[in-house]
């Protein structure tokens, strides 16, 4: 758990979000397997999810959106000292997603950049990471991007798991905010006994490609659902109430939370556990399911550009993913 220094705070002071133009609609799932749209519906709260042609870079989602977030921030690409990039499965194994990026953004080539892999919690984990390093003195001003490509890594005939993902970007400027904005508090956390609720067993060093693993379907995506949903809940619920407590404030006082939009049913029972009413979370899973690591920034950009969340509202960011991993930031917007 981290607390900032009680003067100038770092916080986003831009924010942006890039999809596929595919759209993937429910319809369009009952022709490719067993299901239906209020099959779909009921258990998600999912409707439809922007897809990568086999054509499309996945980077260049991470370059739209990192162009939208430094146009609002109201700096120059110049003015970027460093790259995080949040992602699950990387443009290439080597060098990963980040220096195409930059590539993309035309970046200049001092600027040094990263991959982080923190499940659906990378975004929280990135910010934070982010913040930590501009308190710090090392830099001032850091680019975060969320990027996905899930439905690349998505078995087409599991009706379980291929209704859930969509493929997005989000990206967000992080620099040192006017008095009284920023990140008040964050809290990261983790269970590796719990990692195989959701994973990927295949490609990586201890089960590398090969005509074994491709027949056993081991580079899909596999997942526990009962199991994620009850984890899921109660570290939603522990991550927001440590991140609020450090920051001094009760949820009273939370104007919106924007949590990572995986599943409608895993937000709502969140909600309810907590005591917050519907009214005051972020959800827009039912128009682009789950993105992973940009489903924050992807909601967040939404809601502050149709003018829900306006300057001075304490915002709550919260995740839960692969590892398993799970935080929340608490920020004055």
């Amino acid at each position: 758990m981290s607390r900032a220094a009680p003067s100038l705070r770092p916080g986003i002071a831009g924010i942006g979000a890039a999809v596929p133009e595919l759209v993937l609609t429910n319809a369009d799932l009952e022709k490719r397997v067993a299901t239906t749209d209020q099959w779909i519906v009921s258990r998600t709260g999912i409707h439809e999810r922007h897809i990568l042609r086999k054509d499309e870079d996945p980077a260049q989602l991470g370059v739209g959106a990192a162009r939208q977030a430094i146009a609002r921030a109201g700096v120059g690409l110049e003015e970027i000292e460093l790259l995080i990039t949040a992602t699950n499965l990387a443009e290439m194994p080597v060098p990963g997603s980040s220096a195409f990026i930059c590539q993309g953004l035309q970046m200049e080539r001092k600027v040094p950049f990263f991959d982080l892999i923190a499940g659906c919690t990378g975004f929280i984990y990135a910010l934070s990471v982010a913040a930590g390093l501009i308190s710090a003195g090392q830099y001032r001003r850091v680019l975060v991007v969320g990027l996905e490509a899930l439905s690349r890594f998505t078995d087409w005939s599991d009706r379980s798991t291929c209704v859930l993902f969509g493929d997005a970007a989000g990206a967000a400027v992080v620099e040192l905010m006017p008095e009284g904005r920023g990140i008040l508090a964050s809290a990261l956390a983790a269970d590796s006994s719990k990692w195989d609720l959701l994973h990927m067993p295949g490609g990586g060093i201890k089960y590398p490609a090969s005509p074994e693993t491709l027949a056993k379907g081991m580079h899909y995506l596999k997942m526990s659902g009962g199991g994620v949903f009850k984890s899921a809940v109660e570290m939603m619920e522990q991550s927001t109430t440590q991140a609020l407590a450090a920051a001094g404030c009760s949820k009273d006082e939370v104007d919106w939370v924007v949590p990572h939009q995986a599943n409608l049913r895993i937000i709502k029972a969140f909600a309810k556990r907590y005591g917050l009413p519907m009214a005051k979370i972020i959800v827009n899973i039912d128009r682009y399911a789950n993105t992973s690591t940009a489903s924050i920034p992807l909601a967040l950009s939404e809601a502050v550009a149709d003018g829900r969340i306006k300057p001075g509202d304490l915002i709550v960011l919260n995740a839960f993913g692969a590892g398993v991993t799970y935080g929340a930031v608490v920020l004055r917007w």
